[in-house]
């Protein structure tokens, strides 16, 4: 756990923000308290050396208040053990790429269906220190649902344009997951969630897939596409609640 025991307010201010936006398990004391048995980083300024008893087996990040991001990164790294920050990389789409990065290394891959990318992104980065995700932003309608169900995990949209490359022989099926590779390596805009209005191209297209799955019987309305778009159902339950409606 990290600790921030400091009376310089600009510093225990910028601290304590920085390790919010990042979702951080933490805890405060005033300089003199004992620390918590858990700690194992405690963050001070310069002049709460003397009053701040470090115990044996915890590490100590000594900042000032516009060394905030610094100290915060140094005190996660600490928790970290030295391996890199866990940051997962998503291509959404109607089966997106997922890959899981430490630090520079690929340490898995995936290519699931959409609806399986929130519970598989949840856990790989379940109990990791300061995980991030960064999703692309192509596949606009797909790529929001992903966003807004990961609303209480940091998330970075990332401009995606030139991730995809290109596929030699024998490399068919992979250009999804390269290109989450690519995305979790770039800086993105952090966001808590995204609203997109579907163009009329795109309920068309939700309504030809209805089409095609009922085997051209049936095609669910505009109102049913619009909550397919919204990832509210998908296509196959849009189908059934459009037959319930005709029974009705």
């Amino acid at each position: 756990m990290i600790v921030v025991a400091t009376a310089d307010f600009e510093l225990y201010h910028e601290v304590v923000a920085e390790l919010r936006d990042r979702g951080t398990v933490f805890t405060t004391v005033e300089p003199g308290d004992p620390l918590p048995d858990r700690a194992r980083v405690v963050v001070v300024s310069p002049d709460d050396l003397d009053a701040v008893d470090v115990p044996t087996g915890t590490e100590q990040v000594v900042a000032s208040g516009d060394d905030a991001r610094r100290a915060v990164d140094e005190a996660l790294a600490t928790l970290r053990g030295g391996g890199g920050r866990t940051v997962v990389g998503v291509d959404p789409g109607t089966r997106p790429g997922i890959a899981v990065l430490s630090g520079e290394v690929v340490v898995a891959a995936f290519h699931v269906p959409l609806a399986e990318t929130v519970d598989t992104v949840r856990r790989e980065i379940d109990g990791e220190v300061d995980p991030l995700v960064r999703i692309g932003d192509g596949a606009r309608l797909q790529g929001a649902r992903i966003v807004n169900d990961l609303d209480d995990v940091p998330v970075e949209l990332v401009d995606e344009t030139g991730t995809t490359p290109y596929l030699g022989t024998g490399a068919r099926g992979m250009g999804d997951v390269l290109a989450a590779v690519n995305i979790a390596r770039l800086d993105g805009e952090r966001v808590d969630s995204r609203e997109i209005e579907p163009t009329a191209g795109e309920l068309q297209r939700i309504k030809d897939e209805s089409r095609q799955r009922s085997g051209g019987d049936r095609t669910i309305d505009e109102e049913l596409a619009r909550r397919v778009a919204s990832g509210e159902l998908n296509v196959d339950e849009a189908l059934d609640e459009h037959a319930g409606n005709a029974d009705t």
